[in-house]
């Protein structure tokens, strides 16, 4: 691999470690980057999840304060979150190439329509009594929530973050800056399962991971002072769009 692709997939890792520390959806940049380098959707998918994993530790360490403040929510969605992405895992070591490249457009659609409807959604939770009733609770529906999100963070990075965020906007509506604390320790817990998993028995492109891992360490640290500045409702909008540009390129692909 010439440095000039080295230097790009860096600068991907560096955007997407910001990116997830501002709101989620960083892997719909460091994985295309992938892809756009030659590899297989199935290896880029790998790498790119074992790459941008260091890039979340620097954003729960910028977090630290607001995490502090979370700590009995975030102790109590561990297990879900460590369980689901253990499946998801599994699962993905055992599907075909061909199915995961069908599959990966429709999984960027449907996380990015999620983000997208996050406020009605989170008004119709509140209306039947699904949501948060202060910041220690966590109803019954947000655990098997991020369950379901470990499993889809597991087999397919790309939207973790954004899924995890909407998921805690729908059912535990916080402020963005909480919110963002805790979408990024559970996002760290998941992706640190799969990369073990992957890490053991997957495709991973150890170069081009460790150069990306460096830039999102770098990234992740530096995005949440851009995440304390940024207007959530406009950053949102970007991320769904970013989303399905790339869903519809991947399905034109």
């Amino acid at each position: 691999m010439d440095a000039m692709t080295l230097l790009g997939l860096g600068a991907a890792a560096g955007a997407a470690g910001a990116i997830n520390a501002v709101a989620g959806g960083g892997t719909l940049v460091s994985f295309p980057a992938l892809l756009a380098a030659g590899y297989p959707a199935k290896v880029a998918n790998v790498t790119s999840t074992v790459a941008i994993w260091p890039g979340t530790v620097g954003g729960s360490l910028a977090y630290r304060g607001e995490l502090r403040q979370r700590v009995r929510r975030v102790t109590l969605l561990s297990a879900p979150s460590v369980a689901g992405a253990a499946v998801g895992s599994v699962l993905l070591l055992s599907t075909s190439q061909r199915t995961f490249d069908a599959i990966i457009p429709f999984l960027i659609l449907f996380a990015s329509g999620l983000l997208a409807a996050n406020s009605r959604l989170a008004a119709l939770a509140a209306r039947h009594g699904m949501g948060v009733q202060h910041h220690d609770h966590v109803p019954p529906g947000l655990y098997a929530g991020i369950f379901l999100v470990g499993v889809y963070g597991g087999y397919f990075g790309a939207g973790i973050g954004i899924l995890t965020l909407a998921l805690i906007g729908i059912l535990a509506p916080d402020d963005l800056q909480h919110a963002n604390a805790v979408k990024g320790m559970l996002a760290l817990l998941m992706n640190f399962v799969a990369l073990v998993v992957f890490s053991a028995f997957g495709p991973v492109q150890w170069l081009p991971a460790a150069v990306m891992a460096v830039c999102a360490v770098a990234g992740g640290y530096s995005g949440v002072a851009l995440a304390r500045r940024l207007n959530a409702g406009v950053l949102r909008r970007v991320i769904v769009i970013v989303g399905v540009s790339q869903a519809v390129i991947l399905l034109l692909r």
